[in-house]
């Protein structure tokens, strides 16, 4: 008689478990890599933006670096800012000065991004001529403008006499009813070539045959654009003015070396009224506040901006 022996089987745990290390380690080395992007997120970005908060509701001036002592106030640095007529006023020149940025970079740049995307000679290098007010610091660029926009020596107001366009120099920068003008004219300058070079890219991913359909159908280049070249560019459209909006809406290098502001404050805006009131007036508390403020407009279309880019993802999908 043969005596057969029943081996156990195998229990789910003892089977799993090597399948269990290896996905532990899997995930481990995976947050061996993301943990330095992740602490650097929280000790330059995280951490400054929770002092920032914390201090729009301190007393926080140059006496508490010595002492330490930021006392708080509750919502004192808050009703003060929003009391402050200047802070009324830089809100509108900031949604003046953003909006007509975006809409003549926007314009500009399509308008040269359409022009280019027909292949002539020399193109590629009038595309690099134009990216040179993309590569100059902003600094520089509102010096040179500063000296080109001169009431009495400028260039350009010497060029509009002698061809008797203007009888008397015009006060591009000396004139509350000029300044702001003239600082969106030059944030146009400045910001045409990043347009131009993202929608330039975006139309070379269009594919020719939908031309080549749509002039069969007897459509103009009009109506090519309308329905062919804008929808396609939509997604690319999207990120140029969302990524546009959050440079342009806390600018402040650029009126600083144009305008400084002035004059009389025809020309402050958020970021400018943030610098004059924690770095002029010292009272940082206060600047914080109009920091939070420009923060949170920003993280506002940020968000917008994740939800076009998922929006389109899914639809190209």
């Amino acid at each position: 008689m043969t005596v057969t022996a029943t081996l156990p089987a195998p229990s789910g745990e003892a089977t799993e478990s090597p399948r269990r290390a290896r996905g532990r380690r899997a995930s481990l080395t995976r947050w061996f890599f993301v943990a330095p992007a992740v602490l650097y997120m929280l000790a330059f970005f995280g951490y400054p933006l929770i002092r920032n908060v914390v201090m729009s509701f301190q007393h926080y001036t140059p006496r508490t670096f010595f002492t330490g002592e930021a006392p708080f106030n509750g919502f004192d640095n808050w009703r003060a800012v929003f009391d402050n007529p200047l802070f009324t006023s830089s809100l509108w020149h900031t949604l003046v000065f953003t909006l007509g940025s975006l809409l003549g970079q926007f314009v500009l740049g399509l308008a040269l991004a359409v022009f280019f995307s027909r292949t002539f000679r020399l193109s590629g290098l009038a595309r690099a001529v134009l990216l040179l007010p993309w590569l100059v610091p902003m600094v520089v660029s509102a010096v040179v403008w500063r000296k080109l926009l001169d009431q009495d020596t400028g260039v350009l107001n010497t060029l509009l006499m002698n061809l008797h366009l203007v009888s008397s120099p015009v006060p591009w920068l000396s004139s509350p009813s000029a300044a702001l003008l003239s600082a969106v004219l030059v944030n146009i300058w400045v910001g045409i070539p990043f347009n131009m070079v993202i929608l330039y890219g975006g139309l070379q991913e269009i594919p020719r045959d939908l031309y080549e359909a749509a002039s069969l159908d007897g459509a103009g280049p009009w109506r090519t654009f309308r329905s062919v070249t804008l929808p396609l560019l939509r997604p690319v459209i999207t990120v140029v003015l969302v990524l546009g909006f959050m440079s342009t809406v806390k600018i402040l290098d650029l009126i600083l070396a144009l305008t400084g502001g002035g004059p009389a404050d025809s020309t402050q805006t958020l970021g400018t009224v943030t610098y004059q009131l924690s770095f002029q007036q010292l009272d940082f508390g206060q600047g914080a506040v109009v920091g939070n403020i420009l923060i949170l407009v920003s993280a506002v279309f940020a968000v917008f901006y994740l939800r076009a880019n998922r929006s389109d993802f899914g639809q190209g999908k």
